[in-house]
């Protein structure tokens, strides 16, 4: 025996029926306290490196080194994919994001050796990211250097 097709409004009803209700509202809350508890984490470090007259120009650099160091450890002793599982995009569009998708996979693979481990996983995920940052930078460079040659 063959069975009949749905019709559209009996697949969307079965959709409604199976398709848990959405949670993106709390999604939204999570990623944006949690995102904002670190940005604000940042900028605290920023004023009290200010305050150690460390300069307008390096108390920023001392910030993102701090940051990425403690992203690097909250990942390394597995606390940092908690923060992830809980806050998703929150905790990964800060820098601690970005040291956290640069130690997660060399530490996956520590077991294999420091160059073959370690070394070739460093920048599995982060590397993309640095490739095409940089490269996007660089063009959008020269298209403002064209730009300002002619208008100027």
């Amino acid at each position: 025996m063959s069975r009949q097709p749905f019709t559209p409004d009996q697949y969307k009803e079965l959709v409604s029926k199976l398709t848990p209700p959405s949670r993106m509202l709390r999604g939204y809350w999570r990623a944006f306290w949690v995102g904002g508890l670190i940005c604000a984490i940042g900028q605290a470090l920023t004023l009290w490196a200010e305050k150690l007259n460390l300069g307008e120009i390096t108390a920023p650099m001392f910030t993102t080194s701090v940051l990425v160091f403690v992203g690097t450890t909250l990942t390394g002793i597995g606390v940092y994919d908690v923060i992830g599982k809980y806050a998703g995009a929150g905790s990964a569009i800060p820098v601690t994001g970005f040291a956290n998708s640069m130690a997660a996979p060399a530490i996956e693979f520590q077991r294999e050796g420091a160059i073959m481990g370690v070394g070739a996983r460093l920048f599995t995920l982060a590397g993309p990211v640095l490739v095409y940052g940089i490269a996007s930078s660089v063009a959008v460079g020269i298209v403002y250097w064209l730009i300002r040659g002619w208008v100027l």
